[in-house]
């Protein structure tokens, strides 16, 4: 029968390193006499190590290389009768270091005079070697030490005061970025760079969002908004159970937590979502970074109350702007699908010439409202199933300039885009259009990118007044009037994308009959 051998549960006690004193001197006796008189001295549970020079030459480089020395007993005349002054000023001035003590030692008194040297040159101490005893040495020694633990201390104070201070401005600066971006993806992926980008180098990192389910529910009905690092080798169909150990002791917690080498972050919203980030592989966290996460973290609780309140009214307004394009639509007998397909085919192109995303969404919002103003067109014209007369287009154009004033009474962007779009997407490149006869670079290029969608849309689809034409022919007159009523860059992106307008196309038909779109009839 074998007995168990159990082992120590005890860790090891760690050695502190000890204090690194350097003897300068180039007499030998002096650095064996040294080492005997302090070789047993210790100072905060610290023995001493020596190193030794017999030239200022070979202690600058020593003390090139050595960063951790504490203590330099420098001797005066070495190579020259100046060498030790020499080497004070070079490591006080060269290597600024102000942290090591140095005791002057000289057995030529008369060469360097004590008060002259301690006036002149920042040293800490100085001993005639001729009437200094054992105790001097001891005393001064453990002086020195002491004042260097203090000076130590102090810089890593003012080092650890210093990454506070830069880390707060990077919560602040990072806090604002992320206050600026309204899609709850684009937020997300911007929230982990950032908490990276503050603190850590991570092996992998998830942001995700929780619906509100019990714990036990969670590991299946999540979302997972953004992943970097090993997490994005592959699509998670269901947390690892050490990751679900990590988030289920954070929610718990109610609170971020730093569990071993993850960091998980809790952010909750009022509406019951709860929002958690996954560091993992982080290391050397310390009540710094603890500080800075916390305040960070109350930055991003903040940040998605906001990113979820501005996303619910940009929504509801998108919406109540949709409907409001979908009733004039109707009204008009003509598809509520129309306005669909404008934003959409507005904001493809928007994108393929690189508007920020901004404009992009003011595009996708406003152009839904373009033709607002045909609620003051009466019916006999608006519904006419023929060509219009001169008096009938007369007033038929006004609606370009009503649906300008409906919205140019707001300051709000939205409105105030729909405004440019509804006001201007009838004038035409080469200034032939209405109502201003605006042309080329006058007229804003949102309303020109609508006025372009809406033509084709219009010729694509039928109207109360005609038939849907060809698509041959639709693309026919796109091309023949580049340069006249539509921007030459314009038409090229149009044409560039068609592959994409034929989807937007096949995404919202219209009931009725329609132009057959594909692809490869734009070569």
């Amino acid at each position: 029968m074998f007995k168990k051998t159990s082992q120590s549960s005890q860790t090891p006690a760690v050695q502190a390193p000890p204090w690194r004193i350097l003897i300068v001197d180039d007499e030998p006796e002096v650095h064996t006499i040294t080492r005997l008189t302090l070789g047993d001295l210790s100072f905060s549970g610290r023995p001493m190590e020596f190193l030794s020079a017999e030239s200022a030459a070979q202690a600058r480089e020593i003390l090139d290389r050595e960063s951790d020395i504490a203590l330099a007993f420098v001797d005066v005349v070495m190579e020259t009768d100046e060498a030790g002054l020499d080497l004070v000023t070079y490591i006080r001035t060269e290597l600024k270091n102000t942290a090591i003590r140095i005791i002057l030692r000289t057995g030529q008194p008369g060469k360097a005079p004590e008060r002259q040297v301690i006036r002149d040159f920042e040293i800490n101490d100085y001993i005639s070697k001729t009437s200094a005893s054992a105790d001097k040495l001891f005393t001064s020694t453990l002086t020195a030490l002491r004042a260097y633990d203090g000076v130590i201390a102090l810089e890593l104070s003012n080092r650890r005061l210093e990454r506070y201070r830069e880390g707060l401005e990077k919560v602040i600066v990072a806090s604002a970025n992320l206050f600026e971006h309204r899609s709850l993806r684009l937020f997300a992926c911007g929230l982990l760079r950032q908490i990276s980008g503050l603190l850590f180098h991570t092996e992998g990192s998830l942001l995700l969002s929780f619906d509100g389910l019990t714990v036990a529910k969670r590991d299946t009905n999540i979302e997972v908004l953004a992943k970097t690092g090993r997490f994005e080798a592959g699509q998670i169909s269901g947390l690892p159970a050490q990751v679900m150990a990590k988030l289920e002791q954070t929610l718990e917690n109610k609170r971020s937590m730093v569990i071993n080498d993850t960091f998980v972050g809790y952010f909750p919203t009022k509406n019951g979502i709860i929002n958690m980030s996954y560091l993992d592989g982080i290391s050397g966290i310390d009540s710094v970074d603890l500080k800075l996460i916390e305040i960070f973290s109350k930055n991003i609780g903040a940040a998605f109350e906001n990113l979820y309140l501005d996303q619910e009214i940009y929504d509801t307004q998108a919406e109540i702007i949709t409907t409001l394009g979908d009733v004039m639509e109707t009204r008009s007998h003509e598809s509520a699908n129309h306005v669909r397909r404008v934003a959409h085919l507005a904001t493809m192109m928007a994108r393929d010439l690189s508007l920020p995303d901004e404009e992009c969404d003011l595009i996708r919002g406003a152009s839904p409202m373009h033709d607002i103003g045909k609620v003051a067109i009466p019916d006999g014209i608006l519904l006419k199933p023929g060509p219009l007369n001169d008096l009938e287009w007369t007033k038929m154009k006004e609606h370009a300039s009503i649906g300008e004033s409906i919205f140019s009474r707001s300051n709000r962007p939205i409105f105030k885009t729909a405004a440019i779009i509804a006001g201007q997407h009838h004038e035409r490149f080469d200034g032939s259009g209405y109502p201003r006869g605006l042309r080329s670079d006058e007229i804003h290029l949102h309303a020109q990118i609508v006025g372009l969608i809406d033509v084709f849309d219009a010729l694509a689809h039928r109207r109360c007044y005609k038939d849907p034409w060809p698509m041959e022919k639709i693309l026919e007159l796109i091309r023949n009037e580049r340069g006249q009523q539509f921007d030459p860059m314009l038409v090229d992106c149009f044409l560039d994308n068609f592959s994409s307008v034929c989807d937007i196309l096949n995404t919202f038909p219209d009931s009725g009959a329609v132009t057959h779109c594909e692809a490869n009839q734009a070569s």
